[in-house]
């Protein structure tokens, strides 16, 4: 039996975009994934593109969550996966979007676009948000990292 003071827990960011002033559904994913047995970093609500980032960049998580309430979801999060993906070090890290998306319900065309934009998963107004999340969480340790081509040349230190 593993002792659970020994087992190194996993970082994830929690956050919305800059134009999304939700609070609770951040706290609520914080606390999911605490209880899943995670660290969390909860960036909060409006969170500018270039501090999300910098803020991934600096932590290194297991995996980013990004919220939405809003209904801009869509047009916010291609921005934003677009700047993630474009910083060496989280060209692989697993990226998440859920929430209100859109401001029409949910659209199988609006979640392809996002994950070809470079989401992993898209939760667009699911029955059980949080058994979904749980389930990307879970999968997360038994998934290969995306191949995205060789990784970056880093500097030796």
């Amino acid at each position: 039996m593993t002792d659970p003071r020994t087992v190194r827990r996993q970082t994830v960011v929690v956050t919305s975009m800059a134009s999304d002033s939700h609070t609770w559904n951040l706290v609520y994913l914080q606390l999911l994934l605490e209880e899943l047995g995670h660290d969390v970093v909860n960036l909060g609500p409006c969170v500018p593109d270039d501090l999300l980032v910098a803020r991934c960049a600096a932590t290194g998580p297991a995996f980013v969550v990004v919220s939405s309430v809003n209904g801009h979801g869509h047009q916010d999060g291609l921005r934003v996966i677009r700047k993630l993906r474009a910083h060496p070090a989280l060209l692989t890290t697993p990226v998440v979007i859920g929430g209100k998306l859109g401001v029409d319900g949910r659209s199988a065309a609006r979640a392809h676009a996002l994950r070809a934009a470079g989401f992993d998963e898209v939760f667009e107004e699911v029955a059980d948000p949080a058994a979904a999340l749980a389930a990307f969480a879970a999968s997360l340790s038994h998934a290969a990292p995306r191949d995205l081509g060789p990784a970056p040349l880093r500097a030796a230190r």
